[in-house]
């Protein structure tokens, strides 16, 4: 069963991988890049400091880099774990033409650090800011599948890795947007 089930991993990160072409391949290696979206961060810190005020933003700082942290280490402790090859490292899929236009290749894959961190920014961000902008979320949740997809464009990331990432990552953001109102509920007086 679980072979049957990586087969149509592989099948379906093949088509979507397949999907690209030369044209595209700059904007897809740069929505992959881990920086390109520091003015997203800035403009969403700049909307909580707009809505809750310098101390609560403190606050959420704090929180933010405890959370990418843990979902990052949590990401590496199942890659190390797992030890699923990324679609990268395996020649009988660059044999079947795929399209590998990443700089690197890291070792193992499951689940993806982009598409779990993504997520976790995304739902804290957007449930954060839900009483203030209320499609945020979805615009949002909509960056973050875009950021997902381009580890497929680029060669380095099975479906299944996103699946994955993404869940946890919504589930971390949760838990942290949930911690991070009740420390501000505990520590800042309004």
């Amino acid at each position: 069963m679980l072979e049957q089930i990586l087969e149509y991993d592989t099948q379906l990160f093949l088509y979507l991988n397949k999907l690209g072409s030369e044209r595209w391949d700059a904007l897809w290696l740069l929505i992959t890049q881990e920086f390109t979206f520091v003015p997203l961060y800035a403009i969403l810190l700049l909307l909580i400091y707009k809505s809750f005020g310098l101390k609560p933003l403190l606050l959420f700082i704090l929180v933010i880099a405890v959370m990418i942290t843990f979902t990052d280490q949590i990401t590496n402790l199942f890659k190390h774990t797992v030890q699923r090859p990324r679609p990268c490292r395996l020649d009988e899929l660059a044999n079947e033409g795929m399209r590998y236009i990443a700089s690197r290749c890291g070792r193992y894959g499951f689940f993806s650090g982009h598409s779990s961190n993504s997520m976790a920014a995304a739902v804290f961000g957007g449930l954060l800011l839900r009483n203030y902008f209320k499609n945020l979320i979805f615009i949002l949740l909509f960056w973050s599948f875009i950021v997902g997809y381009s580890r497929i464009y680029v060669g380095v990331h099975y479906p299944l890795d996103l699946f994955f990432g993404f869940a946890f990552g919504a589930l971390t953001g949760f838990a942290f947007y949930k911690l991070a109102l009740y420390l501000k509920g505990r520590f800042i007086v309004s």
